[in-house]
């Protein structure tokens, strides 16, 4: 599933992102606040599907372990 690895990738770096804000160094203050926001909505969208989506998707959360 390409867009399950798609996803992981962009919530990794959401939180990666949530790491730096908190120390003062989030990509907003780094980009144009146009890319910004684009990443922004782009990780919130990867959190939605990863909520709706994990549970079928995850070796360790499906129902027989495996994909």
């Amino acid at each position: 599933m390409k867009i399950h690895k798609v996803t992981f990738i962009l919530l990794i770096i959401g939180g990666l992102n949530w790491g730096l804000e908190a120390l003062g160094y989030g990509i907003g203050n780094y980009v144009p606040s146009g890319l910004a926001m684009t990443v922004y909505v782009l990780v919130g969208l990867s959190a939605l599907y990863e909520i709706f989506n994990h549970k079928k998707l995850c070796r360790n959360c499906a129902p027989q372990g495996g994909m």
